[in-house]
């Protein structure tokens, strides 16, 4: 059995190829944001300590159903801001399983990596929830909070371990420019490595 990690930076595109892999190699993807948006849109949140929580609840939600779909036999993709401090859960689900993992690094140069970031933090299709720090829904009429700047951003990056985050085997993946990933050409590398 064998999951694939999908790691890196914030802003690095780890939703989208996590999705375009799934449809590619006909394997569920579980992505720990999806899960916490819906924890945001169902508990809210009435501080940063709170808001953290459910970002700690959330990937633990994602280890279950991760575990729950392993135990089928089915292999799985994980996408996540996976970091440092992620090992020890990750050991967790996967020694007992016996799992193979493959994971998956993004990487970006810095600069545009911030400038995704700074256009993803306007997009209207961000939730909201991600944007808001102490409050969510927020209150009525409070404004957008400001984005970090390019070296807060960056400094959470290197102090969290995201962008050399590697679990089991790791193959790194060129993210300067996303759409121009060669889906079919990654998803038959990740066949021969769950084939050998």
């Amino acid at each position: 059995m064998y999951a694939i990690l999908i790691a890196g930076a914030p802003a690095c595109g780890k939703t989208t190829l996590a999705r375009r892999l799934s449809g590619e190699l006909r394997i569920p993807a579980v992505s720990k944001d999806d899960i916490k948006e819906l924890l945001f849109d169902a508990a809210g949140f009435r501080s940063r300590e709170e808001k953290v929580a459910l970002g700690r609840g959330s990937e633990q939600i994602l280890y279950y159903f991760a575990g729950r779909l392993l135990d089928a036999g089915q292999p799985v993709i994980l996408e996540n801001n996976f970091e440092s401090s992620s090992q020890e859960g990750l050991s967790r689900l996967f020694a007992p399983r016996g799992c193979r993992t493959l994971t998956l690094l993004l990487q970006a140069p810095a600069d545009a990596l911030y400038a995704r970031y700074l256009q993803r933090e306007k997009s209207p299709e961000r939730h909201p929830g991600h944007i808001h720090n102490t409050s969510y829904p927020p209150p009525a009429g409070a404004p957008a909070p400001s984005p970090l700047t390019r070296e807060q951003f960056l400094s959470g990056i290197a102090r969290r371990g995201m962008a050399d985050f590697h679990f089991g085997q790791t193959l790194t993946v060129d993210a300067t420019f996303p759409e121009r990933i060669d889906i079919p050409a990654l998803a038959a590398a990740i066949r021969s490595w769950a084939e050998g």
